[in-house]
């Protein structure tokens, strides 16, 4: 007894040790120490937040201009502070600005030619719009690199006179792997995305790599109170955004319960029934449909997350008129026909659930109502390889393409057109697929059954 006495007493005392290294570790970690370059957050048509961090305590300032020799305004901090925020309001809608910012003693070196963000139009107005989309990012490295560049030498090839490379950012989660540490984070999207971060907002969902520290709500300053538009959600795990004539619903399929009747779901329902943009677009990080790196039909697969999304937010989702719905999490790329209403396992899918094989049969190209016309079919995208490509079969019935390769996705919107391109690493489009809405069409979808 004497000695098992002295050895509980040894195992208590190095799990209180482990306990206490652990939370310091995380403890100093959510400092979020060090310097870091200037990034944004939360663009609207008339205001954007910049941040950045210092070394050392100082006042934070902001000249901003039209002009990039002529930065005629001035915005300062009101104290000292290594993590510094600053929103500039009063800004004119869809205008370039360009910016340089520091402190009392000096500015953060750079090109001020390069150093330019742009608001967004004003809500409703139909400019063409191009989103780019990675998914499962967080390692940094020569794959992510590629992935990068190949969208830069893609949208150069396809230019749009007086407009950015990407109006809209969308990160589907898992920003830093393993554990979502600031240097993690550091390595794998500051250090990896410096340019498009001087210039353009990332909206980002949370991802279960991303949950494992506190870092994650420390650099990101997300909508709560819909400051970008869509219905004010009291949190930042899950937010709306709009931007033009597209609104973007950003949801968290890895903390927040996703029970009929929860917080989430009752917000959801709320902001698309507020909604009157033409386009629908959501984003969370479990897909519904999947047989990649996970399967979306393993109940014990993430805790079963796939599953609830399936069961408990798509009905929400298609009943609004949803057009894209867009997760990561699977390591691959996978793309669905236009369905609706599969919230089973795979292996009750059926012809029922697809809308639409495609104009002339062709499975890339869609039509549907204009509007929000209620279970007139969504296109679903798996896009979770922006930084490494994992196994599966990829033979999930609803999906009608699958890629073992890495790659971003890029989505042009113009008007009543949407068209979704998935660009790998190294520069190819491997997949196309389009939405035309057009008044008066009737699909011939007869809708639940």
């Amino acid at each position: 007894m004497y000695w098992f006495s002295r050895v509980f007493k040894l195992i208590v005392f190095l799990l209180i040790i482990f306990v206490i290294s652990h939370y310091a570790i995380v403890f100093l970690d959510s400092l979020l120490l060090g310097d870091r370059a200037p990034y944004f957050q939360q663009q609207t048509d008339n205001s954007i937040i910049i941040r950045w961090q210092s070394d050392h305590h100082a006042m934070g300032v902001v000249r901003y201009g039209e002009q990039p020799d002529y930065l005629e305004s001035l915005k300062l901090e009101e104290s000292a502070v290594k993590k510094h925020s600053i929103k500039i309001l009063g800004l004119k809608p869809d205008t370039r600005y360009y910016y340089k910012a520091g402190d009392i003693d000096g500015f953060i070196e750079g090109n001020h030619h390069k150093n330019w963000f742009r608001t967004a139009p004003l809500p409703g107005t139909r400019r063409a719009t191009r989103i780019w989309v990675i998914g499962d990012s967080g390692v940094p490295g020569k794959t992510a690199r590629q992935v990068r560049n190949a969208m830069y030498q893609w949208v150069y090839k396809h230019p749009r006179k007086g407009l950015p490379p990407a109006d809209v950012w969308l990160g589907l989660g898992d920003f830093a792997y393993p554990s979502g540490t600031n240097d993690q984070f550091q390595a794998a999207l500051f250090d990896t995305y410096p340019d498009l971060l001087s210039n353009t907002v990332l909206w980002p969902v949370y991802g279960n790599h991303d949950a494992r520290r506190w870092t994650y709500f420390k650099l990101f300053d997300l909508p709560e109170k819909a400051e970008a538009g869509g219905v004010a959600s009291h949190t930042e795990n899950y937010y709306a955004f709009d931007y033009g004539d597209s609104h973007f619903v950003m949801l968290d399929s890895t903390a927040s319960s996703m029970k009929p009747g929860s917080d989430m779901l009752n917000w959801l329902q709320r902001d698309l029934a507020h909604n009157k943009r033409s386009w629908v677009i959501a984003a969370l990080h479990h897909p519904p449909y999947t047989k990649g790196s996970h399967d979306s039909d393993k109940p014990h697969d993430s805790g079963g997350r796939m599953i609830k999304v399936r069961e408990h937010i798509l009905p929400i989702l298609e009943k609004a008129g949803v057009d894209v719905v867009l997760a990561g999490h699977s390591h691959d790329y996978e793309r669905s026909y236009l369905l609706d209403c599969a919230y089973r396992s795979s292996k009750f899918f059926s012809q029922k659930n697809i809308v639409s094989h495609g104009i002339h049969g062709k499975n890339h190209d869609f039509i549907k109502p204009a509007g929000n016309v209620p279970h007139q079919g969504a296109i679903y995208v798996v896009a979770g390889s922006s930084s490494q490509v994992g196994q599966g079969p990829l033979n999930h019935p609803a999906n009608v393409v699958g890629l073992k390769q890495a790659g971003s996705l890029i989505i042009d919107i113009n008007g009543n057109t949407l068209v979704g391109h998935f660009i790998n690493n190294r520069g190819k489009e491997m997949d196309t697929f389009s939405i035309r809405k057009q008044a008066g069409y009737k699909s011939g979808y007869a809708g639940c059954r």
